[in-house]
């Protein structure tokens, strides 16, 4: 999976000035693929994504940073292959699709992310580790990412106007969408 764009500038966590580019990844979660994509309308072909291989991926491939979007009952073995400079935040879902028989209802994702800007000035505001945002009803494709996600975790990486972001795992392009929408908005309060 090459996307054929090279980094701007080299380091985690560095390049405050600097263009940076960012990956996002939101592969079929362990274990879930054939349940949640065998008949999937984005034509995600419902193959597993070995964490080891993108994490691996993610790591040697994106020195500036990266997020990747995981399940809760995941989490553990994913962890376990990641470098140990990564965070865990979360998205919470106020309002979550409840499952017969599953209680307590998994409400929450983790997501895992490296890198990304730092914030240095005080005036910046500070970023929670977590979001609370309803998911999306009706996207064509399961899991589709809302925007207030979406900017979320533009906002976790630091990420700025003129910054590159790879969606590796488009699937309903929600996220490159929101991207998108995002980008316009800061250029219109750059400019402004």
């Amino acid at each position: 999976m090459d996307c054929g764009r090279r980094a701007v500038c080299a380091g985690a966590g560095e390049g405050q000035g600097k263009r940076m580019r960012i990956a996002y990844a939101d592969p079929p979660y362990p274990g879930q693929a054939n349940r949640h994509y065998t008949h999937d309308p984005s034509g995600i072909p419902p193959e597993e994504v070995l964490p080891s291989w993108i994490v691996a991926y993610l790591s040697a491939n994106y020195p500036d940073g990266w997020a990747l979007s995981t399940s809760s009952s995941a989490l553990q073995s994913v962890l376990a292959v990641c470098p140990s400079d990564v965070r865990i935040a979360a998205w919470v879902k106020p309002f979550a699709s409840f499952k017969p028989g599953v209680n307590p209802a998994y409400a929450w994702e983790p997501v895992i992310w490296r890198g990304g800007r730092i914030k240095r000035a005080r005036t910046e505001p500070t970023v929670r580790d977590w979001v609370a945002a309803n998911i999306t009803m009706r996207r064509g494709t399961h899991g589709a990412k809302p925007d207030a996600y979406c900017f979320w975790i533009f906002d976790l990486l630091g990420l700025r106007p003129g910054d590159t972001l790879d969606d590796l795992y488009p699937g309903s392009r929600s996220v490159s969408r929101a991207w998108a929408k995002w980008q316009r908005q800061l250029w219109n309060e750059a400019s402004a």
